[in-house]
């Protein structure tokens, strides 16, 4: 039995509650991280292997990677855009863990993120923590499974070989294996059910929050689907805008018309935002996941591409984009439907997939579909589970989850004390010191005057000792002067006579 540690957030055979998701930050800030963690624990689940989530964040202590080195046989790192500023303290972090294994790392799905031109110059900080992540990787593995053509071209500019670069996009679209489910056809009217999905940091590429607000007038049954933590916090506690009347045109705050009609949703379950998303017409936005889940539901889906990491999976996979930037708020999500063509995603799967299997090969690892039943024995016990459905804004009433705000505002309050009285305490050392900085000075301002005092006596006695010299030089000059001339003439009249 081979034993295979996987960094992912959660096991996908955990049942957990919201508040578990969101306390414990079992999606890593995005619950996109879940889709393709468990596209690969179900492509990896074999019947000679076993499959333990190690969480998302990484433990690099000397006992952990010892304890790794002893229990299991290889520790498989699915990641996305690893590759970028925000993330460099993190990826330091997996690269010294890494570096004190013995076992082989497997490392796919990697990405750079840089802006949607391919420009990486805003890479260059990080660019030894990339160096030294991917050679404790290739010491460890004969490749790194990249997301698509920039990662390579970013890696090979790094010293990679080409040789140990394969480009096998990202483990979510390969869900079901080889094959992919059939996009359905539609007419989006405007009673159609939409689903959009959006990236906060998209919005100064292109006008998301127009496009949203577009949609919203037109299709009375949009719903915005987010993915962050910090929107399913906002969906658990709420906020104070509707009484304070602050406003963002972005759906962040409880005033936004998406969030005061309960039109938010809040996937917490890869298993039961795909099935909830059977029941769209179409799904569109930002968000590469957000619309991998839709397709993954046989729900057709544009991505609006904002940035390589978005545009480099889309043009990997055939998935039907626009760039944001060259979009206007006023865009209908009918034409975007309208002009997508799913052909060129569905035909060129069965190829995809055979790479992504056989890069597994070459790293020794069995699959589901080729060393096992296909993934049907993993299908079952997910469908058996009763896994959360996506979360929706708190009315205010008892919905089961008033004990844990409660106790997290006890939680809050003890550490807001905590940290009061330590302010305090310093506040006080630093009163502290400064009255005997405050003492020092006037001290030193004493110490000042009476140097300046000593400095004015001293230039007056100065000043009088020149004058005195003054007065010696005139009176010798008086009293020698007639003798000089009397004695410069004698030499003068000596001169002559020679």
């Amino acid at each position: 039995m081979k034993r295979i540690l996987i960094r992912s957030g959660k096991s996908p055979l955990r049942v957990a509650s919201p508040t578990e998701f969101i306390h414990q930050d079992l999606i890593g800030t995005n619950t996109g991280n879940l889709l393709f963690s468990d596209s690969a624990h179900k492509m990896l689940t074999t019947p000679d292997t076993e499959v333990t989530s190690n969480g998302i964040r990484t433990n690099h202590s000397a006992e952990r990677a010892a304890e790794i080195n002893e229990q299991y046989d290889v520790f498989v790192v699915p990641l996305a855009n690893a590759f970028r500023p925000q993330f460099q303290a993190s990826l330091d972090r997996l690269s010294k863990l890494i570096e004190q294994l013995t076992i082989p790392v497997v490392v796919f799905g990697v990405g750079a993120q840089a802006t949607d031109d391919y420009a990486t110059d805003m890479l260059k900080p990080m660019e030894a923590s990339v160096k030294r992540f991917a050679r404790a990787v290739l010491d460890r593995s004969a490749s790194i499974g990249v997301r698509g053509e920039l990662t390579a071209r970013y890696l090979r500019d790094h010293g990679v070989a080409d040789s140990n670069i394969d480009i096998m996009g990202c483990p979510s679209m390969f869900l079901y294996g080889d094959t992919f489910p059939a996009i359905r056809a539609t007419e989006i009217t405007a009673d159609s059910r939409i689903a959009i999905n959006m990236s906060p940091n998209a919005r100064p590429v292109g006008p998301i929050s127009g496009i949203a607000q577009y949609a919203h007038a037109h299709y009375p049954n949009l719903t915005y689907y987010a993915q962050n933590t910090v929107d399913a916090e906002l969906l658990l506690w709420g906020d104070t805008t509707p009484e304070s009347g602050a406003e963002d045109p972005f759906p962040k705050l409880l005033t936004h018309d998406l969030l005061r009609e309960n039109k938010v949703r809040m996937p917490l379950d890869p298993a039961t935002w795909i099935d909830e998303l059977r029941g769209y017409d179409f799904a569109y936005g930002t968000r590469i996941h957000g619309n991998i889940a839709a397709l993954l539901a046989g729900t057709p889906a544009v991505v609006l591409t904002h940035d390589s990491r978005t545009l480099e999976l889309c043009r990997y996979f055939d998935i039907p984009h626009r760039q944001l930037s060259a979009l206007s708020a006023d865009t209908d999500p009918r034409d975007l439907y309208e002009a997508a063509d799913f052909s060129a995603m569905i035909k060129g799967h069965g190829e995809r997939f055979d790479r992504i299997t056989a890069f597994l090969t070459r790293n020794g690892l069995d699959n589901a579909y080729q060393h096992g039943d296909g993934g049907a024995a993993y299908d079952a016990r997910v469908a058996s589970l009763d896994l959360p459905a996506s979360m929706q804004v708190w009315d205010g009433t008892e919905d089961g989850q008033m004990r844990y705000r409660v106790s997290r505002l006890r939680e809050r309050i003890t550490v807001s004390e905590t940290k009061l009285t330590t302010v305090t305490k310093k506040n006080d050392e630093l009163r502290s010191k400064l009255a005997a900085a405050e003492k020092n000075a006037a001290k030193t301002a004493e110490q000042l005057d009476a140097a300046i005092k000593q400095l004015a006596a001293a230039r007056k006695q100065l000043a009088a000792v020149e004058r005195r010299v003054t007065g010696i030089e005139k009176r010798v000059l008086v009293r020698l002067g007639p003798a000089l001339r009397r004695r410069t003439r004698k030499i003068a009249a000596s001169g002559d006579k020679g």
